[in-house]
């Protein structure tokens, strides 16, 4: 059968589009040989001679027409001291996607086959470079939105997660050979419950440890979501045009004119967020208007922070004030009450207690609000620095099925006369869940699905 994880592979490292400069790899068995039939090294020598982890300077060319696609620097290495474990050339050219086009067509003719995702960090997997739980932090260090999100996937691809792993591994075996040895034992006094379960319940508590920290995972991924909500016509689209700094919503005296949410990504204190428009809060018979008004409140139960937008010009009616008064009872801990249209501003309104007054016109108190939201947002993040990892689902699955190995094992040793021939059968489960965890057995449909996620050229 063939192997494809023996393919030389290539793909552009870098973004696609328009840039100064763009890397592309070559990776695999015939990675020298393909490079070599490329390129033209400016002191004429073959790649085959050249010194490993080198750097040089030079053309490649179409042989073919005889002809220059681009003038390169090469980085020449053989393995096994390369990220995927294979020989491996990098090719930094200039940024246009013809140039990174031709290159990659070339490779193509003389072998190679496109990457697909994430293939380069498979290929790392397979040859021993990684496990599979430092893999996953590498795809969460390149989508990461949040100073925190990038801190916790350096540290987890530094192998800070895999350590703590390594450490449950080695409890759960000792578990394992004090149930084993207790079948020598069966006529004897000697008592290995309380053993067990000394090694057993610390390891539970880390688990469950973990576990609890995985409400925030989304927040220290994709950051702060601040939703903003209120009835129509209350200035909802000019304050969101107004934090944004450009005109993405629709303004306009016609209620009703919002009528879905409308997002934006801002970059604030070391974190992006996600600012959304929401539709105006009212009944109405419009099919259309009254999705989009469900839309608000699923934004109003989905954000960190609501601004809760009232009208500086009018008081509310009845109706709106049952809607307003559901979602202050639902939501008090993250509302941020804001009055709008204060150069407008109605005196004779009833007041509402610790609100912000503010006008998208004369951006009177929006200095003051932004300050309020950045107090806000920190307070939010320093509650996630107790997380300790930034667990992917796979992961949290098979923490909560350990956990699972673990309380019926814990249950099991409480018992009078213990069936340690059934414990045995459980620890081992434990560890069989807990290898799939780092990938030391794990099924090719499964590493597949898990590198599908990542980017092409990664």
């Amino acid at each position: 059968m063939h192997d494809v994880l023996q393919d030389t592979i290539v793909a552009q490292c870098t973004p696609s589009g328009i840039g100064a400069l763009s890397l592309i790899r070559i990776s695999g068995t015939e990675a020298i040989t393909i490079a070599d039939r490329m390129v033209q090294l400016a002191s004429n020598q073959s790649l085959h001679t050249l010194d490993t982890h080198t750097i040089h300077y030079g053309c490649i060319i179409d042989r073919t027409t005889n002809s220059i696609i681009d003038r390169v620097l090469v980085l020449f290495m053989r393995a096994p001291r390369t990220f995927t474990g294979q020989d491996t050339v990098e090719l930094t050219c200039h940024g246009n996607p013809f140039i990174v086009q031709n290159i990659i067509n070339l490779a193509l003719q003389h072998g190679a086959r496109l990457a697909q995702a994430g293939e380069f960090t498979q290929k790392a997997v397979v040859h021993g470079k990684l496990d599979i739980i430092r893999a996953e932090a590498i795809h969460e260090l390149v989508t990461a939105q949040t100073q925190l999100a990038l801190k916790q996937s350096l540290a987890q691809l530094d192998g800070t997660l895999s350590h703590h792993i390594m450490t449950f591994e080695h409890e759960l075996l000792k578990a394992l050979a004090l149930s084993e040895a207790s079948f020598e034992f069966i006529d004897d006094d000697q008592e290995f419950a309380d053993q067990i379960t000394a090694l057993l319940a610390p390891l539970h508590h880390e688990i469950c440890t973990l576990l609890a920290s995985t409400s925030s995972k989304q927040l220290i991924k994709q950051g702060v979501r601040i939703a903003i909500i209120g009835s129509v016509n209350t200035g909802k689209s000019s304050l969101f045009n107004t934090l944004l700094g450009n005109k993405r919503s629709i303004v306009s005296d016609s209620p009703g004119t919002t009528r879905d949410t409308v997002e934006a990504l801002l970059e604030r204190d070391g974190s992006f967020i996600t600012l959304i428009d929401t539709a105006g809060l009212r009944t109405t018979n419009d099919h259309i208007e009254h999705e989009g008004i469900q839309r608000s409140y699923e934004q109003a139960h989905s954000a960190d922070i609501i601004l809760l937008v009232h009208d500086g010009t009018r008081n509310i009616t009845q109706p709106e004030q049952v809607v307003y008064q559901t979602i202050a009872q639902q939501y008090a801990h993250k509302i941020i009450n804001v009055i709008s249209k204060n150069d407008l501003y109605d005196t004779s309104i009833v007041p509402i207690e610790h609100a912000l007054h503010v006008s998208s016109h004369s951006k009177q108190g929006i200095t003051e609000l932004e300050h309020t939201l950045l107090q806000r947002i920190r307070e939010i993040l320093h509650q996630t620095d107790a997380s300790p990892y930034l667990l992917s689902q796979r992961q949290i699955i098979l923490l909560q099925t350990l956990m699972q190995d673990l309380d019926s094992i814990i249950h099991m040793l409480s018992q009078q006369l213990p069936a340690y021939e059934l414990i045995s059968h459980h620890i081992n489960h434990a560890l069989t869940n807990l290898n799939t965890l780092t990938g030391k057995t794990m099924s090719e449909q499964s590493m597949d699905l898990i590198f599908r996620e990542f980017c092409v050229g990664k």
